[in-house]
């Protein structure tokens, strides 16, 4: 996208507390930011390393039950975010140190029961909650526009991170183990260490967004790392289309409005979702974002075949 295009991208998201209605939509603006933030996080393994991944909602619910933790034993809040992540990075380590010595269907099934274990862990903690969220250079995020303004903020760091991955060398070096792994092989690269660090480059987005969750909620519950967490995440990532930027955003900010807008109106909400999604692989397999890129191409070349 061109910088005049990105600007005024972010004018318009900045300016969604003014022009939404009511604190319950920004709200719903903020619950998509951070899902989208799990989303791409999801995406750089789905999408761009090719490996399927059904229990990254473990590693969003490590990051927040430890961050609560954290500020439940009296630590600040600076604190409690740093740990929350750090502890994920560990905890990414190790779910791709596990999750690796296996691929394909072998790789899925993997993250399914680690994803489990983590689900048995926080079942006996319950839920936890926090009192207050933090105040960064003396700004209070109590507000809901507050909080959209600094989901935001991480938002688009965590964007901007990605469109650096997606053009880095490390990142074709991601996407060369996805599509030709023997070849990368036989060149001198290693092809485990890739998916290694592209799991936790994975893993460390995942536990920004389960901090950010915490704050969000206030509340930790298991149903955070649910297997129906990580499986919704992944829809998320594969109706709006893999190995995109905008892709995980579309998706996100599918199932969050399904969830929390058209439940209010629909009331099998769950079936129309349903639907979208299959409509959604029927009509567009690579999804939303490149099935529409397509579309409007498709239009727009239909439109200069008319005028000639």
């Amino acid at each position: 996208m061109k910088p005049a295009a990105v600007a005024a991208a972010v004018a318009v998201a900045a300016a969604v507390p003014f022009w939404v209605g009511g604190p319950y939509y920004v709200n719903i603006a903020s619950q998509i930011l951070l899902y989208a933030i799990f989303a791409l996080g999801i995406n750089v393994l789905v999408g761009y390393a090719g490996l399927v991944s059904l229990g990254h909602a473990g590693l969003l619910g490590i990051a927040a039950y430890a961050a609560a933790r954290i500020l439940g034993g009296g630590h600040g809040h600076l604190a409690g975010v740093v740990g929350g992540v750090a502890v994920t990075l560990v905890a990414s380590a190790v779910f791709a140190a596990l999750a690796l010595r296996g691929s394909g269907l072998g790789f899925v099934m993997i993250t399914v029961a680690l994803g489990q274990i983590v689900w048995g862990v926080a079942y006996r903690w319950i839920g936890l909650t926090i009192q207050g969220r933090p105040r960064p250079f003396g700004l209070s995020l109590a507000s809901p526009p507050a909080f959209y303004w600094a989901t935001l903020a991480v938002f688009l760091v965590a964007l901007g991170s990605m469109a650096v991955f997606v053009r880095s060398p490390f990142g074709a070096s991601v996407r060369g183990t996805r599509d030709q792994p023997r070849r990368m092989n036989a060149l001198g690269y290693h092809v485990w260490m890739i998916r290694f660090l592209a799991f936790v480059f994975s893993g460390f987005w995942s536990g920004v967004a389960g901090v950010l969750y915490l704050y969000y909620n206030q509340f930790v519950s298991p149903q955070a790392v649910a297997l129906t967490a990580s499986a919704e995440a992944l829809l998320m990532v594969i109706a709006g289309g893999t190995a995109t930027l905008l892709g995980p955003i579309a998706g996100a900010a599918l199932v969050v409005v399904m969830k929390n807008v058209a439940s209010a109106y629909i009331e099998r909400w769950n079936f129309v979702l349903g639907a979208i999604f299959v409509a959604i692989v029927v009509f567009m397999p690579e999804g939303l974002v490149p099935g529409t890129a397509r579309l409007a191409r498709w239009a727009l070349a239909r439109g200069r075949w008319a005028r000639a």
